[in-house]
C-alpha cells in the first residue's frame, strides 16, 4: 500500500505538518509513504534563488524534495494533501498541480481512494476551514473518499475535523505543538480506510457510479 503525501509552503509551516503527517503514515504496517512537494513556479523559484530572506532560505531547504508528478498521484493508494491559506484557499502552486489532473479525472485513476488535506494559516480566521473545504472539492471530482481527523482521536474536541495549525503571522514560528500529534492519528485513520476499502472498493465505486 502507497500514500502519497504532497505539500507546498512559504514559509515552512505546511512543510513541518507533513513531515508529521508522514511520521503517522510511516506508524502503520505495510504502508509505504511517498513524500513531494508541489511544483513550484519557475518564476517563484527564480525570484526565490535570487533572494536573502526567510523564505528563500526555506526554498533551498526543501527544493531538493521531487515534485509531485501525474504518476506519483496515479500509482498512490492514497493522498495527503497540505496547502498554507490564500484568502481561504489553496495556493496557486497546489492548484496548478490539481489544475493539471484532468487525465486522471478522465481515466477514473483516483476513484475511491481515500484522502485527507491539511493547512497551516497566520490567524484563526485566516481560512482554515475554508482552505480545507476548498482543497477537498477536486478531490472529490476525482471521485476520491475523503477522510477527516476522528473525534476518537485524543484533544480532538479541543480542535477541528481537519488538520491546520496557527501561526500568528511569525514566519519562524512551529505549528502549536499540542496538534502535531493529531497530524499522526489522522494519517494512520487514511492508512486504515484504504485498507478497509482495498478489497471491495472496484465494487462500491461501480455501484456509486452506475447510479448516479
Amino acid at each position: 500500500m502507497k500514500i502519497l503525501v504532497v505539500y507546498h509552503t512559504t514559509y515552512g509551516h505546511t512543510l513541518q505538518l507533513a513531515r508529521a503527517v508522514e511520521a503517522g503514515v510511516k506508524s502503520v504496517a505495510g504502508v509505504q509513504t511517498v513524500f513531494r512537494r508541489a511544483p513550484e513556479f519557475p518564476h517563484v523559484e527564480k525570484e526565490l534563488e535570487a533572494g536573502d530572506g526567510y523564505a528563500t532560505k526555506i526554498w533551498k531547504d526543501q527544493k531538493d524534495i521531487q515534485p509531485c508528478t501525474l504518476d506519483d498521484l496515479r500509482e498512490a493508494d492514497g493522498l495527503l494533501l497540505g496547502s498554507p491559506t490564500r484568502y481561504g484557499n489553496m495556493t496557486a502552486a497546489m492548484k496548478a498541480l490539481i489544475d493539471s489532473t484532468a487525465s486522471l479525472w478522465v481515466s477514473g485513476a483516483m476513484e475511491g481512494k481515500p484522502a485527507g488535506v491539511f493547512t497551516s494559516t497566520a490567524t484563526t480566521h485566516g481560512g482554515q476551514e475554508t482552505t480545507c473545504l476548498t482543497m477537498m472539492i477536486p478531490l472529490i471530482h476525482l471521485g476520491m473518499l475523503i477522510v477527516g481527523v476522528p473525534y476518537s482521536a485524543e484533544g480532538m474536541i479541543h480542535t477541528q475535523p481537519a488538520a491546520a495549525v496557527l501561526t500568528a503571522h511569525r514566519p519562524s514560528r512551529d505549528p502549536r505543538v499540542s496538534l502535531l500529534p493529531l497530524r499522526k492519528i489522522w494519517p494512520s485513520a487514511v492508512s486504515r480506510a484504504n485498507a478497509s476499502l482495498n478489497s471491495r472498493k472496484k465494487s462500491v465505486v461501480k455501484r456509486w457510479f452506475s447510479s448516479t
